[in-house]
């Protein structure tokens, strides 16, 4: 079982004047945590009989029992050994995952969260197939998207020692490898699911595989583009005083804006829906780019 915590005896309150966050519990944040307490505190209310039943179904089996049972990759993460694993884990989400899930918003952290989770299941089956519960993996992960954005945020051991999260999380992985090297069985910590959710973590942001922000990508240059086809530059303009071209750009510029909210609106409604502004608008500007 994956028992072991990720920050032992760690008051991990940081100051987050050095990032612009003012702390508060986020919405996912909190229904992280009130998902896994509450199937926590479920599991202990149906006994020992009942506890067997849930590992069984849903911890994470790396036996051909997976095939019959897809859910445990997923399902895994919300279960936990003991009161105080998942008191450490839960310490984790709520100190390191609001920063992240108010930069990106709530489905982008889940999602984050839920890949770094299956990251870590992955490389356990592949290189410790054991029988594992928590969600160390996923945390971990979250764990290396924060020191990736706010390196030098302190993290108060016991909380007097201040320490640069860069550092910290580096520690913890270091202490993993030295772990998964060892191959040590006994342990009760799943080394290689740890480095799986961290590695997972680590290339997420690296490959910027965040939903929201390539849509955010595909829009600026699907705009970007419409611009260009619609209202094309004037070669010109660089021959007419500073003044004039400067109040030519902001002129372009608004006239760009206002096409780009006809453009959407036809998107959204069809052209039966433009006003005879809207419709002279476009009849403007194709004039001009014919012109051009």
């Amino acid at each position: 079982m994956d028992r072991t915590s990720l920050v032992p005896e760690i008051d991990m309150a940081y100051s987050t004047r050095s990032f612009g966050f003012s702390y508060s519990l986020t919405p996912m944040v909190k229904r992280l945590l009130i998902a896994n307490v509450a199937i926590f505190f479920v599991t202990w209310v149906l006994g020992p009989r009942g506890q067997r039943f849930i590992i069984d179904w849903f911890a994470f089996q790396p036996t051909l029992e997976l095939l019959s049972r897809p859910w445990v990759p997923v399902t895994y993460m919300f279960l936990h050994a003991d009161l105080w694993h998942l008191v450490l884990n839960m310490l984790i989400l709520f100190f390191f995952g609001p920063p992240l899930e108010a930069k990106w918003g709530g489905r982008e952290f889940v999602y984050f969260y839920l890949a770094c989770g299956l990251g870590g299941a992955a490389l356990s089956f592949i290189f410790q197939p054991v029988s594992m519960v928590g969600a160390s993996g996923a945390l971990l992960g979250v764990m290396v998207a924060f020191a990736m954005n706010w390196p030098n945020a302190p993290i108060y051991i016991w909380g007097i020692f201040p320490i640069q999260a860069k550092y910290l999380v580096g520690f913890f992985v270091v202490m993993d490898l030295l772990g998964a090297q060892a191959g040590v069985e006994g342990s009760g910590t799943a080394h290689f699911a740890h480095l799986g959710g961290a590695l997972t973590g680590f290339l997420y942001l690296k490959a910027d595989w965040r939903p929201r922000e390539k849509l955010r990508q595909f829009q600026r240059a699907a705009s970007r583009s419409r611009r260009l086809a619609i209202v094309p530059r004037d070669d010109n303009a660089e021959e007419q005083p500073a003044e004039a071209s400067g109040q030519r750009q902001r002129d372009e510029a608004k006239l760009y804006d206002k096409v780009d909210a006809v453009l959407d609106k036809i998107s959204a409604e069809g052209m039966s829906a433009l006003t005879p502004a809207e419709l002279e608008l476009l009849d403007e500007v194709s004039k001009r780019h014919r012109s051009n």
